[in-house]
């Protein structure tokens, strides 16, 4: 097989897009370290990590050669994109999003996957749809207001370095890796 052109690469998308199975299936492929920015967050019981320790924690896991970082947190984007090489963009419809998510989110529930930390899926929290912990909430939040902003955040000068691979569907995406 041979090696991806790229050694960091950021995936990016709405949540439950499949920006950590995309991101640890290159990851696995071509032998980058896999980066879930959810995990480096995510302290026991839902807990924020602080800031501070949060951005230490993702410039340390940055400094390798070569990596593959799944998700958007807006607060380390200073940290990764200038590293970064190449952005893949998971810009799937809102009705795939959702599907998504409602399968994760009950496969996760279902089987009592444990995620980071000592963290569980919670299912009635995610159904709570006024609640900001609710990822449905969270989808709805965020979806249309990144569709708008990752156009304007990839034409500023400091990211123009980037080389930009946007899927619409996940077809495109598994053809995408099919050829690699």
């Amino acid at each position: 097989m041979p090696p991806l052109p790229y050694k960091r690469i950021v995936i990016i998308g709405s949540t439950s897009s499949g920006k950590s199975t995309l991101a640890e299936q290159l990851a696995k492929r071509f032998d980058l370290h896999y980066i879930d920015l959810d995990a480096l967050h995510w302290e026991p019981n839902w807990t924020e990590a602080p800031l501070e320790i949060f951005r230490e924690r993702v410039r340390t896991a940055t400094q390798a050669s070569g990596w593959v970082v799944a998700g958007n947190y807006h607060i380390v984007r200073d940290l990764v994109w200038p590293k970064a090489e190449i952005l893949i963009w998971l810009d799937y419809s809102l009705p795939r999003i959702f599907w998504q998510l409602t399968r994760r989110t009950f496969t996760r529930w279902w089987k009592q996957e444990l995620l980071w930390g000592t963290n569980y899926e919670n299912l009635w929290m995610h159904f709570r749809l006024w609640s900001d912990e609710s990822l449905y909430h969270w989808l709805f939040k965020t979806y249309w207001r990144r569709r708008r902003e990752y156009p304007v955040l990839l034409e500023l000068p400091e990211n123009k370095h980037l080389k930009l691979i946007r899927f619409e569907h996940p077809r495109e995406t598994d053809a995408w890796l099919k050829q690699l």
